[in-house]
């Protein structure tokens, strides 16, 4: 059968999603998890390879595995073999169709930034940390020329993979919640670094060290190199994924416990 599964991490201590041979990840805290319910070895498929330090609210995978087991017995029996900072909160068999990655539609992520003088302490690696401070009009002003589809080359790392940069931004908002700022960010699909590199372009305005037509200009660029800092991992969260309504995959409300 096929099992699909919402998975809630912390990835401060971790060196991303995917299997490293020399490095703790997400994958393997999860499939050593799962394997001990199903007494066989699980191999997971992610709707999406989040980085070193990266954090999910709502990262679904899927497997396939030959074990009977409840839906019960799946979320109980992972979440007592994860360590603290990984959980399942949902878990049913889906469809033999349904692919975490591919079946997608959509995905979304929160960027949250503390802004204030002083470091974060309890929120260190939770939050990005911007002591200058910043416009969130005028980085809404910036982020209008950046939603609809465009080619995405000055917003993806030298590294991607995708086939192609173009991609369809859904939304792209900014909220001002006391000290915190919440960059809303959601889309068919992200390219590499995509997220943190709007991020980077978005501070910069919102500090006035750019003005809100740079943004337009930057993608204009179609030049990585012209598009300003990646900003940190800290303070990333892939906060959903959308797939079609037959696969019945539920929507996580965002929780991520800030404010």
């Amino acid at each position: 059968m096929r099992i699909a599964a919402i998975v809630e991490y912390d990835g401060s201590n971790f060196s991303g999603w995917q299997w490293q041979d020399d490095a703790p990840s997400v994958q393997q805290a999860v499939e050593k998890a799962l394997s001990q319910v199903a007494d066989a070895p699980i191999r997971v498929t992610t709707a999406g390879r989040t980085d070193a330090g990266v954090h999910a609210s709502a990262q679904v995978i899927h497997f396939d595995t030959n074990a009977i087991r409840s839906e019960y017995a799946w979320l109980r029996g992972a979440n007592s073999n994860l360590p603290d900072s990984v959980a399942l909160l949902w878990t049913s068999e889906v469809d033999p169709g349904f692919h975490a990655r591919f079946a997608a539609t959509g995905r979304e992520y929160h960027y949250v930034i503390l802004n204030r003088s002083v470091r974060p302490t309890y929120l260190a690696r939770r939050v990005t940390h911007e002591y200058r401070p910043l416009d969130v009009e005028r980085m809404l002003d910036a982020a209008q020329y950046l939603s609809g589809t465009h080619d995405f080359s000055s917003f993806r790392a030298m590294q991607c993979q995708a086939k192609s940069p173009v991609r369809t931004l859904r939304e792209l908002t900014v909220t001002r919640h006391g000290e915190f700022i919440v960059i809303k960010a959601a889309a068919n699909a992200f390219l590499h670094h995509m997220v943190r590199n709007l991020a980077g372009v978005l501070m910069d305005i919102g500090a006035g060290e750019q003005e809100p037509e740079w943004a337009h200009a930057v993608l204009d660029a179609r030049d990585r190199t012209l598009g300003g800092i990646t900003a940190s991992p800290d303070g990333l969260y892939l906060t959903a994924v959308e797939y079609p309504a037959h696969f019945n995959i539920p929507r996580i409300p965002v929780a991520l416990g800030l404010w």
